[in-house]
């Protein structure tokens, strides 16, 4: 594929798919978006964090060709304007897999979000969201290496679709009379309207992806979390899909909660996953006071973007909280944060969002051991205290160190192990 303004770097090759597998060379062709504010200070920094444990764990023998891909402002100044560029969403899909920092979205321009937009072009279904804690980091937690759970997401439906009418606007009439007229509907006059689709379609690729990554991982449980007691037939459907999933294609491997304890008498057999729901109000104390019980969740979208934040907070925040869109083979990692433009260019804030991202990135391509490095030397550095000054604002006798500083400190960790 030719490409106006990207430049795909010599001596890599594509990841390619085979048998519905990732195939994927000693040489990969990964591609990046710096993103906007604090995207260049964060990038550079995980960039080469990367590339020093690829090369400690594979002593030159894999190497990431990395090819950088334009959205967000940088974008909007390479293509005259647009943030969004169709070239930068082929090369995606030609790529496979890529990893972006944080984006703004132009005002005025067409977009809801350019994240948004990203996930629906590429329909990148599965948002996932690994909560982990690492210690030394400050949390307002008693005991918080006991969260260590991954949040599936529905990306693509529910409030993401953006169906709704302005009150007052002549749709938004329309769709209320239709309502109160022809379907029996009670509700105050005037109300903003949304609708909120979530399909049997939606639901069940997204917890097939669940379960599957606890197969894969040897986890315990998969927790469907949903609203089903107030909305019956949106969150509650999703509850009654999500279980048909594991009885039809997981059968095999799984039990549901029910049966643990009307089967099994609450022990959990060896080898099976069990599978369970909560309500979602439930959840978010559950995760609090209870969450060594949980290791995957499985839940809608606006649930899945308060829960992954709201745990993300337990271990640290989401300044340091990683996490993938990923369709069947297409994957894009990201920096869950925004882009702090107050800080843009100041070398000031911690990478540790985006460089977990790409500890992901190396998982899915298969490349765990230098992913483990990684994920081995950050506590290392943290209790060090060596940190960057969100960090060090929680910490007593830290040292506050750059963002480039603090990649320098994760390096030598990394060359020395």
């Amino acid at each position: 594929m030719n490409y106006q303004n990207i430049s795909l770097p010599e001596g890599g090759s594509k990841i390619t798919i085979e048998n519905d597998n990732l195939v994927v060379p000693d040489n990969p062709i990964l591609g990046y978006v710096e993103g906007d504010g604090i995207g260049h200070d964060i990038t550079q920094a995980s960039l080469r964090v990367w590339d020093a444990a690829i090369e400690k764990a594979y002593a030159g023998k894999r190497k990431v060709h990395w090819c950088e891909l334009f959205m967000g402002e940088k974008a909007a100044g390479v293509y005259d304007g647009d943030y969004f560029p169709a070239e930068t969403l082929d090369a995606m899909k030609d790529l496979l897999v890529s990893i972006k920092g944080p984006l703004t979205t132009p005002i005025g321009g067409g977009f809801r979000s350019l994240n948004v937009s990203l996930r629906q072009e590429l329909d990148l279904y599965a948002c996932i969201r690994p909560v982990k804690y690492f210690e030394g980091v400050p949390s307002p937690m008693i005991r918080p290496e006991e969260v260590d759970i991954v949040i599936f997401r529905e990306n693509t439906e529910d409030v993401y679709c953006g169906i709704e009418y302005e009150a007052g606007s002549a749709e938004n009439e329309k769709l209320a009379k239709f309502l109160r007229e022809e379907m029996g509907a009670e509700f105050f006059e005037g109300a903003g309207l949304g609708i909120k689709p979530i399909s049997a379609i939606g639901t069940k690729r997204l917890v097939r992806k669940a379960i599957q990554h606890a197969i894969d991982q040897n986890l315990a449980n998969v927790t469907f979390v949903h609203k089903g007691n107030i909305m019956k037939f949106t969150e509650g459907a999703f509850r009654n899909w999500a279980y048909e999933v594991g009885k039809e294609e997981f059968g095999e491997v799984t039990i549901t909660e029910d049966e643990l304890w009307d089967d099994y008498d609450g022990k959990q057999p060896e080898g099976k996953i069990v599978l369970k729901d909560r309500i979602a109000d439930i959840m978010f104390q559950l995760l609090q006071l209870r969450p060594a019980e949980f290791d995957v969740l499985a839940t809608s979208n606006l649930n899945g973007d308060y829960l992954s934040d709201a745990a993300a907070a337990e271990v640290g925040g989401i300044g340091i909280a990683p996490g993938a869109n990923i369709a069947d083979h297409i994957a894009v990692f990201e920096a869950t944060h925004g882009t702090a433009p107050k800080y843009t260019n100041q070398n000031k804030v911690n990478p540790s969002s985006l460089m977990l991202s790409g500890v992901m990135m190396l998982e899915y391509i298969g490349w765990q051991e230098a992913a483990d490095l990684i994920h081995a030397v950050y506590p290392q550095v943290i209790a060090d205290k060596t940190v960057t000054y969100d960090f060090a604002r929680l910490m007593d006798n830290a040292t506050t160190v750059s963002t480039s500083e603090f990649a320098d400190k994760l390096i030598e960790k990394i060359q020395a192990a």
